[in-house]
């Protein structure tokens, strides 16, 4: 069974529908990729499954449990976490004051040092900048923030919605060897990129949404070979 599996969701602002009928998995132990153009859908449906936006109709289930109409912070606490689209960190608060606030669920709390520890060992530069307030860090380095900060809440599924975005290869470089080392580790990852070929080069599968709806589907390397997204997202 995968650990997450979206079965006919529709969804939208008030009565402007943008998600109609999707459908994907995310196999536990995995990559995943979701790319797709501007306004196709793709943030919207994160919001979706974190709880941010009520899905109209549809399923979300986490680990076989429906979370579609759950608040949340219970999203969170069952072990579900985002990395949102602009990092959005408190930049009055130190990089460790913010990495605490990931820890704020009782069980996430109970493993805050050890889990502290790996994030500083996963981005050895937020050791060296513990005391500096958030706002003032660059944007590679608030994008490892926000990643450490979402780890701290001890994720089973991490989501990570346009990572790459705004920053300099060398830093995406080192952001998505960390992303690899998770997996690595056993940890599931949904990546949401309009960088096509980064998503599809960590990920094992990927789905393409386009007008609020999945229109191609597959392993990333065949993916990677679709005259259609080769074509459209790859500029081939």
């Amino acid at each position: 069974m995968p650990l997450l599996e979206v079965k006919g969701l529709f969804a939208g602002y008030g009565d402007v529908p943008v998600l109609r009928d999707v459908e994907f998995a995310v196999a536990s132990g995995t990559i995943t990729a979701l790319i797709g153009a501007n306004g196709a859908g793709k943030t919207t449906l994160l919001r979706a499954i974190s709880g941010i936006n009520r899905a109209s109709s549809g399923q979300i289930l986490f680990d076989g449990r429906d979370i579609a109409r759950m608040p949340p912070q219970d999203i969170v606490a069952a072990g579900l976490v985002q990395v949102p689209e602009g990092r959005r960190l408190f930049p009055t608060m130190t990089v460790h004051e913010n990495l605490l606030v990931g820890s704020s669920s009782p069980t996430a709390h109970s493993k805050r040092d050890r889990s502290l520890a790996l994030v500083l060992e996963l981005f050895p530069k937020l050791q060296e900048r513990r005391s500096q307030l958030a706002g003032t860090l660059s944007g590679g380095e608030q994008q490892m923030v926000a990643i450490a900060r979402a780890l701290m809440a001890s994720p089973r599924l991490l989501l990570l919605d346009e990572t790459s975005l705004g920053l300099a290869p060398r830093v995406v470089d080192e952001i998505f060897d960390a992303v690899r080392l998770l997996a690595a580790q056993g940890m599931t990852i949904m990546v949401v990129e309009q960088n096509t070929a980064l998503a599809l080069e960590v990920a094992d599968r990927g789905y393409v949404l386009e007008h609020g709806h999945v229109a191609i589907d597959g392993p990333a390397s065949e993916l990677m070979r679709d005259p259609r997204v080769k074509q459209a997202y790859l500029g081939i």
